[in-house]
């Protein structure tokens, strides 16, 4: 079940290094995943069924199945599709919240259906992740991800009290960050093995990613995004990025992003650039992946490669 043109090189590379075991397992999980939409009336169970077909890199199941090793059955199988379908149910919700027209270069189940349906199509998805640990009665896994949902509801709340407000620093963005991105990557690895320096490993890699996201989101282009260049600007989400720009650049720090539209979102984005901003994120993310490597230090040497390889696809996503 490689999907290789969804994803960075590098994880491509980790299919393939374990290709006896890891693609059989992520396949079992894709098929978990179709089944979760179904029976619940025909409106919600085609809305599910696109939202689930739209993919993405899978990281976190796959995180789950690399934490529990080749004999992860089917307890991982389910934590791992619980894990995305949880994932997916807030990115349902975040396009209803943000009124978007796209998502991954696809037309949202907000756009498509109203808003709605996808509130409802966000909360089967929901419910469906729990539904499956509980069916198997699995309850730390329940226990797990349910305080990561926790967590990603106080960084949704936390990102909203935040928006349009030029003043937040560093450190109000990188908690909001690890509650709304780290924590579930954190958790995905726990669902599969409960170990702390696994769980360290998740979190680092999850800030990383939502970093370079926040990077890419300045830098675009849409045809690689998904989405128009400037969309957490014009949403009010005052990113990493911008908070350093606005430190250098007196003019950003003036700019009222209430009243952007998209061609001064753009402008804005060539401004953020140029003042190195961007350089200096993603630095740190880079910093925080090798950290993340760093906990995983004493792993056997070609489970390590595994997951040193998944670290890298976070970052190739954005170089």
């Amino acid at each position: 079940m490689t999907r290789h043109s969804a994803v960075p090189p590098p994880v491509t590379a980790v299919l393939d290094a374990s290709s006896r075991w890891l693609p059989a397992r992520l396949g079992e999980v894709e098929e978990l995943l179709r089944e979760q939409g179904a029976g619940h009336g025909e409106a919600l169970a085609a809305d599910a069924a696109m939202t689930l077909e739209a993919g993405g890199k899978r990281l976190r199941p796959m995180l789950v199945l690399l934490c529990a090793g080749e004999a992860a059955g089917e307890r991982a199988v389910r934590a791992a599709a619980a894990i995305e379908l949880v994932h997916m149910a807030t990115l349902v919700h975040d396009d209803v919240l943000d009124a978007a027209p796209l998502r991954r270069g696809r037309p949202t189940v907000a756009a498509t259906s109203g808003r709605e349906r996808a509130t409802a199509t966000g909360d089967l998805l929901f419910s469906r992740a729990f539904a499956l640990l509980a069916a198997a009665g699995d309850l730390r896994a329940i226990e797990l991800l349910s305080g990561a949902s926790v967590a990603l509801a106080r960084g949704e709340l936390a990102q909203r009290q935040d928006a349009y407000d030029l003043s937040i620093g560093e450190r109000r963005y990188l908690e909001r960050c690890r509650l709304k991105t780290a924590a579930l990557f954190e958790c995905a690895c726990l669902l599969g093995h409960d170990d702390d320096s696994l769980g360290a490993f998740g979190a680092s890699i999850g800030l990383a990613f939502q970093l370079l996201d926040d990077v890419l989101d300045v830098s675009g282009p849409p045809e690689r995004t998904g989405k128009a260049r400037g969309t957490d600007l014009l949403d009010g989400t005052v990113t990493l990025p911008l908070i350093l720009a606005a430190d250098r650049d007196p003019q950003i720090r003036a700019t009222d992003l209430r009243a952007l539209d998209p061609a001064s979102a753009e402008a804005l984005c060539e401004r953020i650039e140029a003042t190195g901003a961007l350089r200096q994120v993603r630095s740190r993310a880079l910093e925080m992946v090798a950290e993340g490597k760093r906990r995983l230090a004493g792993l056997q040497a070609d489970r390590r490669r595994l997951f040193d390889l998944v670290a890298d696809g976070v970052v190739q996503r954005y170089s």
